[in-house]
């Protein structure tokens, strides 16, 4: 019996043999030529992307020559900017300065047609280089820059077909930083828009609340002027895109205590905050302007009410709602932007002037988060004419690329 056990154990072993043999033979199996070409290709394209995607400077250029010689299969390589100065060029003894002159040219051609300029024998008979392919790189609809490209051979039209494409694919890694540096700009331009919202009407009541306690009460006078230094601090502060969440809810800490010292009793501030959730990363000023739209058009028109500001956790997201008990909105008004065409409001709504105001403070927002975030994460606004406002974003708890 000891002995079929043996016999058995020993054949389990040798099929566990042949079976690791197979596998790490299967394993083993080299990609086909076709196949290393393609992941090459793709490799040596992701490097060049890497070095274009900040944009066409000088740096940038040079640091994208390498991968874009590998990928032309040519002698030489040089990028050019919008104005047709040369950016650089590599190290190959190829550019001559009658070369280089002659390259010039071509990039200058290339990017005034918008089209490949091709030149043979760009220094003479004896030229080191055949000949010099331009194509115009071109963002848009305007000419960003030139790729020309030196072979020591005449290109074929396969090797200008190769170059076009290498020149379409700078042109589209081009393009995207473009509107990467275009979305940073606007982002910039809306954080500024939220600023300027805030300073002619906030700025104004809060000085005016201030002066009236100088006299009768100038401790608290001194405490909301400290507060007011503090939230204009932050509010106009020379900062990056993001910030936490604990950070904005502190400034709008700041902002209700000056607006409590306007409305005293009459404004009622309801706080729910999960502790978990105050690192989470949230565009700049994003909530201040709900908070501040609150006030402004939903409880100064009644002369106080109460605003309830929630941030809970729901698992890979953070939801953060402001709601008031105020006049409400005309849910047509933020669905349009046609502000003239609506009736006048009823008695007791917001004026049309403030409700533009807040419809256009809210778009502001819903555009910065979904810019931020994806289309996943804009506002959700529930009201109606005298049913106060409920607003709500949802932020992610993580998101690659989005940190203070």
């Amino acid at each position: 019996m000891s002995s079929d056990l043996a016999a058995i154990v020993v054949v389990l072993a040798a099929l566990i043999v042949v079976g690791l043999v197979v596998l790490i033979r299967t394993r083993r199996v080299v990609a086909t030529p076709t196949e290393r070409a393609v992941h090459t290709a793709l490799h040596t394209a992701s490097l060049a992307a890497r070095s274009l995607r900040g944009g066409l400077g000088a740096e940038s250029a040079r640091d994208a020559l390498p991968p874009l010689r590998s990928l032309t299969a040519a002698q030489g390589v040089a990028l050019y900017d919008a104005d047709a100065e040369a950016l650089a060029h590599d190290d190959d003894p190829v550019w001559t300065t009658r070369v280089l002159t002659a390259a010039d040219a071509a990039a200058a051609s290339a990017l005034a047609q918008q089209r490949r300029v091709l030149v043979n024998d760009p220094s003479g008979p004896d030229s080191p280089v055949r000949a010099l392919v331009a194509e115009p790189l071109i963002a848009g609809d305007a000419g960003a820059g030139a790729l020309v490209v030196a072979t020591v051979s005449r290109p074929g039209p396969g090797m200008l077909g190769a170059i076009a494409e290498v020149a379409r694919y700078v042109s589209d890694q081009v393009e995207l930083a473009e509107l990467d540096a275009s979305r940073a700009r606007l982002d910039r331009a809306e954080v500024l828009a939220l600023r300027a919202q805030i300073s002619p009407h906030f700025i104004y009541n809060a000085l005016n609340t201030i002066a009236s306690f100088v006299r009768t009460d100038p401790d608290r006078a001194r405490e909301l002027i400290i507060e007011f230094a503090d939230f204009t601090r932050y509010s106009f502060r020379a900062a990056g895109e993001y910030t936490l969440l604990s950070d904005e809810l502190r400034n709008i800490d700041r902002y209700l205590t000056l607006e409590r010292a306007r409305f005293g009793p009459a404004l009622d501030v309801k706080l729910h905050v999960a502790p978990e959730v105050l690192g989470v990363v949230l565009p700049f000023l994003a909530l201040q302007p709900l908070v501040e739209n609150a006030v402004r058009h939903g409880l100064a028109a009644k002369g106080g009410g109460s605003i309830t500001i929630t941030a809970r956790d729901e698992g890979t997201d953070c939801v953060i709602t402001v709601e008031d008990d105020g006049v409400g909105m005309d849910p047509e008004l933020l669905r349009s932007g046609d502000i003239d065409a609506l009736d006048p409001p009823t008695d007791g709504a917001p004026s049309r002037d403030e409700s533009a105001g807040a419809r256009v403070g809210l778009t502001n927002v819903d555009h910065r988060l979904r810019a931020a975030f994806g289309n996943d994460y804009g506002l959700v606004v529930d009201t109606g004419i005298g049913a106060g406002t409920k607003v709500g974003m949802r932020v992610p708890k993580f998101r690659a690329g989005v940190r203070v």
